[in-house]
């Protein structure tokens, strides 16, 4: 990955407490997946920032590298890589992913 590229990521990360990189957009996500990741963010109602990978291939494949992760959607709190849909979606179901939010400040307005 260029110097570019990762500075492109490590400042998007950086600027929101909650980043997804996926594919398509919150209103209109392009893949399961990322569809399902952004339905958790939405139930917990945290306010994230998101990528789209489709747009931009060099971010698409950087954005791999840069978290050492294959797949995507890819979700960030504080800087720090959560993992995938699945580990998102594992983490919702146990309350881990609210204590996460909640130990990093983050308001949680889950719908109940």
């Amino acid at each position: 990955m260029d110097q570019v590229t990762q500075d492109r990521i490590d400042e998007a990360v950086k600027a929101n407490d909650v980043m997804l990189f996926m594919k398509g957009t919150p209103v209109f996500p392009q893949c399961g997946f990322s569809a399902a990741t952004v339905q958790i963010l939405s139930y917990f109602g945290v306010k994230f920032g998101s990528m789209n990978v489709l747009e931009d291939m060099e971010i698409r494949q950087g954005i791999k590298e840069y978290s050492d992760w294959p797949t995507i959607p890819q979700l960030y709190v504080k800087g720090e890589f959560v993992g995938g849909c699945d580990i998102v979606r594992e983490m919702a179901e146990s309350g881990e992913l609210e204590e996460l939010f909640r130990q990093n400040g983050i308001e949680v307005n889950a719908a109940a």
